[in-house]
């Protein structure tokens, strides 16, 4: 089964075309193999579109990729499936959102699995790969909700969107759920949420993978002063002692052993986050109390996705967030830790493959 037939399969199936029961297994058996293949022979960060540049509202420039699918795949099965009577639905656009001290890389696995399959959008947050530098007043989880909006607005002016975001960007989508709730059901019509949290976070968790130990307690601890007045003294620690920081990240970010270059992706992301944009987040994270606006996510397709290993935003965050959206569908990744996204890409893209699948079919239902 090609690629493409594992989307076309599981847009059929969600119109009632394909068959159930037994078979519908074995489409899901296919999707994981093609799933775990697509991306591993393809090197980290070689994964390129185009770059858009998107202004947010306060005039940082934010760096934005889009991956077009060609108008002759537009036209071809996938469209047909979705021709309604009168008219023609939307081909769906899925805009992934990456986590604190990443870029749009790490979504690799992804990307390379609905390159030429989907309409994609991938950004930087801001302050965060290639995208401009934020001031610290900006650095909210507001205000990134509000780049989401700017994002969409720019490059996905129409047509129905399903949101996808790990860490930070689920908190991105959680906040402009709450800042345009008007959209979910309407623009929105999927969303994924992968180890994510809407609030009750342990602050000095996150920034295991990024503190030497050493300064981990007293930093963790002070006010951000402290923070931004120690970020240099950070950054060449980090430098002086890349191989200690490295092991860091492989036991924080991951749960089972994962192939080294996994984890020297994952470590090259966050050494080229500056302390002082860490610093400039790190706030937001105690005070998060986001779980009276996730209910309206119930209105949609949602995925909730986590490794039961998740050292950073523990598997029970994930399952609270399950347990307050309606009808969500829920995976536990077993023994997976904080990148799941990389560390159990073939389970992950099944799961957002029944969430594109459900999404579509509800936006072709409208």
């Amino acid at each position: 089964m090609s690629a493409r037939a594992r989307i076309v399969g599981s847009v059929a199936g969600a119109l009632g075309v394909a068959a159930a029961g037994s078979a519908a297994i074995g489409i899901r058996r296919q999707q994981r193999q093609i799933s775990r293949r697509a991306g591993e022979e393809i090197a980290f960060g070689s994964l390129r579109s185009a770059p858009v540049t998107v202004v947010a509202d306060d005039g940082v420039p934010l760096h934005v990729e889009v991956d077009e699918v060609s108008a002759a795949d537009q036209s071809g099965a996938v469209d047909r499936l979705l021709r309604r009577t009168k008219d023609q639905t939307p081909p769906v656009t899925v805009v992934f959102v990456h986590g604190y001290c990443l870029n749009l890389d790490c979504w690799h696995f992804q990307r390379a699995a609905y390159r030429d399959l989907v309409r994609t959008v991938y950004y930087d947050q801001r302050s965060h790969g290639r995208s401009g530098s934020s001031d610290r007043e900006h650095s909210t989880i507001d205000q990134l909700g509000r780049d989401l909006k700017a994002v969409l607005d720019a490059v996905v002016p129409e047509g129905p969107v399903v949101l996808v975001g790990h860490s930070m960007g689920g908190m991105s989508i959680i906040a402009f759920t709450e800042q345009f709730p008007d959209l979910i059901g309407d623009r929105v019509v999927g969303v994924g949420l992968i180890s994510t949290a809407a609030g009750g976070l342990d602050p000095s968790r996150i920034l295991l993978p990024m503190v030497p130990a050493r300064l981990l307690s007293p930093l963790a601890h002070r006010a951000v002063r402290t923070l931004h007045r120690g970020h240099r003294v950070v950054d060449a620690l980090r430098r002086a002692g890349g191989a200690v920081a490295t092991v860091a990240t492989d036991r924080f970010a991951f749960g089972d052993e994962v192939p080294k270059g996994y984890v020297e992706f994952v470590d090259e992301m966050l050494s080229a986050t500056p302390f002082e944009v860490v610093a400039d987040f790190f706030p937001n994270f105690a005070g998060l109390d986001k779980f009276d606006f996730v209910e309206a996510l119930g209105k949609v397709p949602t995925s909730v996705i986590c490794g039961t290993a998740d050292k950073l935003t523990s598997i029970s965050h994930t399952r609270k967030l399950h347990s307050r959206i309606p009808g969500s569908r829920f995976l536990e990744c077993e023994g997976a830790g904080h990148m799941v996204l990389l560390e159990r890409h073939d389970l992950v893209n099944a799961e957002l493959d029944q969430l594109i699948t459900a999404a579509t079919a509800r936006a072709a239902a409208r």
